[in-house]
């Protein structure tokens, strides 16, 4: 895929985890492809990698937002501030958090928290794009789900039925946007070299895994999911809504 024909000019887009695993490839192709970036995420240590791997010519269209998703007044206001400065364009639910451990080790306190995060803090900056999106009949929604979908995975209740919750919140807000001419679509990566392996106790054998269930015998790398949201929020995906295309080298097939 050609990342030269994505042209994303003039358009400011809203990524959440802009500075984690995928985030900095996509948020460095975004910038290339003409977009305003405001990139949301808390890390320093991330946020600082992010800044010093942009390049200079295009750090002037980056804004980074140090914010914790979990703090609903602070996002708050960080959305009131981006959205007095103009419509955001696209935004893409990316940041999650991912405990592993036996179903009844969670607390309800846990559970909430993964909740809030993984989808609440979605629902809220959606709610806060939308009327900018509607008033010029043109917006691009991209939400990250999970291959842990498939029900491969155990010890991850709270995240794989986040991606659940975001899964079913993509088919509803394409359903209801679309007469606005909004688009709303899932990405549902398959399994990356990111920090979310680290939780595995054996990570050779977790290699070997992943190559023997993909019909593609590599790993996967961040371009691969930066070159598909770009497609996403592109005018060439236009006619595309409530989908869920799968990033995971024919790992699941649907």
């Amino acid at each position: 895929m050609s990342r030269e024909r994505f042209s994303l000019a003039g358009r400011r887009v809203l990524y959440t985890g802009a500075a984690g695993g995928f985030g900095v490839d996509t948020t460095c192709a975004m910038l290339e492809a003409g977009a305003t970036v405001l990139a949301l995420d808390h890390d320093a240590d991330n946020i600082a990698r992010l800044r010093a791997t942009v390049p200079a010519a295009l750090a002037q269209r980056l804004e980074i937002v140090k914010v914790d998703l979990a703090d609903a007044a602070a996002l708050q206001a960080h959305l009131d501030r981006l959205v007095s400065n103009g419509p955001i364009d696209v935004v893409i639910n990316n940041a999650a958090i991912y405990p592993s451990r036996p179903f009844e080790e969670y607390s309800d306190e846990e559970l909430t928290r993964v909740h809030r995060i993984n989808v609440g803090a979605a629902v809220q900056i959606v709610r806060a794009a939308l009327p900018g999106m509607r008033d010029q009949h043109w917006g691009r929604i991209i939400n990250i789900t999970s291959i842990t979908l498939s029900g491969g995975w155990e010890n991850l209740l709270p995240y794989v039925q986040s991606k659940g919750a975001m899964l079913g919140n993509t088919r509803a807000f394409a359903r209801e946007f679309g007469k606005w001419g909004i688009t709303v679509n899932a990405i549902s990566p398959g399994a990356f070299p990111t920090d979310a392996e680290k939780i595995h106790p054996d990570p050779e054998g977790y290699e070997r895994m992943v190559l023997e269930r993909q019909s593609v015998k590599r790993r996967g790398h961040a371009g691969d999911i930066a070159s598909t949201i770009l497609f996403l929020a592109s005018d060439e995906a236009g006619f595309i809504s409530g989908q869920t295309i799968a990033v995971d080298g024919g790992w699941i097939m649907h």
